[in-house]
């Protein structure tokens, strides 16, 4: 099973690096302009992306730009925000991220989008990476599918956008 789960971890990094270029750079562009200018950049995690929080934080190589907890936020509007959550539907995550719209603070978000009558992160956030994890990765005796990776697939989702605005960072 673990081959099985390798491999298909390996093609849905592949598909997220081809399918979500474009929303790397534009989530790195968006959180350089705190970096550059007079804000902060802030990270809120909901369920278990807060582990992507102590990555970010705690990690070996931190997050550029000294970024914060959300948690601890006295925002402004030249401040930026990157909202990670399972899925683009996420109450709490809406929650937020329409507050954030209403004072004018410009964010990302990382989620994988699921249908909604109701807005999502998708329509909400200024710059929206797709995870696309709908379904497990692998069949189980049953003809069910387990091991959904929301966790490590959103930290490779992370680590593109640290890259690349550690990139735009490096110009400045």
């Amino acid at each position: 099973m673990l081959k099985i789960f390798s491999t298909q971890m390996s093609g849905i990094f592949t598909r997220l690096l081809d399918k979500e270029a474009f929303g790397f750079e534009d989530s790195a562009r968006l959180l350089a302009q705190a970096s550059v200018g007079d804000g902060s950049i802030y990270i809120k995690g909901f369920g278990e992306m807060n582990g992507i929080l102590s990555e970010a934080f705690e990690g070996a190589e931190p997050f550029p730009g000294f970024p914060f907890d959300y948690k601890n936020m006295p925002y402004s509007q030249e401040d930026r925000v990157l909202l990670i959550t399972r899925t683009s539907a996420d109450k709490e995550a809406i929650e937020l991220a329409v507050t954030l719209q209403e004072q004018n603070i410009p964010f990302a978000a990382i989620s994988t989008v699921v249908p909604s009558d109701e807005p999502t992160l998708v329509e909400l956030a200024d710059v929206h990476i797709d995870l696309n994890l709908k379904k497990g990765l692998i069949p189980d005796e049953s003809g069910n599918r387990v091991g959904i990776p929301n966790l490590m697939t959103a930290l490779f989702a992370y680590y593109g956008v640290k890259f690349t605005l550690e990139e735009i960072l490096q110009e400045f």
